[in-house]
């Protein structure tokens, strides 16, 4: 599976479970943390942790594990580890407080769009 069919899938997948305001930034010129960032808020702490759940159940799927999952103890934000693509849920309140998208706004902002269901 190549990363631009791994990338889709997580954004269908979140997109799939409600998954609010999905961002996918590519970072690859800034850092080598990872190529992409993939960053989503849910409506509770219980729908971040589902996102993050149906996120790495569909890549386990097609036999891809997160090199790393780390989650605060109340679930209001989560981190999936794939190498080149990192995943960020959060918890609307939280996701405010971290900030991500302007911590990494020098990078390029991924048209996700197409990926997207309509409301």
């Amino acid at each position: 599976m190549t990363q631009q069919e791994r990338l889709e899938l997580i954004v269908k997948t979140l997109d799939s479970k409600r998954g609010e305001d999905i961002q996918a930034i590519k970072i690859s010129d800034l850092t080598i943390l990872a190529d992409y960032f993939v960053i989503v808020n849910g409506t509770s702490n219980t729908h971040a942790r589902t996102l993050a759940d149906e996120v790495e159940f569909q890549l386990s799927q097609k036999g891809i594990e997160p090199e790393r999952r780390e989650a605060d103890t109340g679930n209001t934000w989560i981190i999936l580890d794939y190498a080149d693509i990192i995943v960020h849920v959060f918890y609307k309140e939280a996701r405010g407080f971290y900030q991500l998208e302007k911590l990494w706004a020098d990078g390029e902002a991924v048209d996700i769009s197409g990926l997207l269901t309509e409301d």
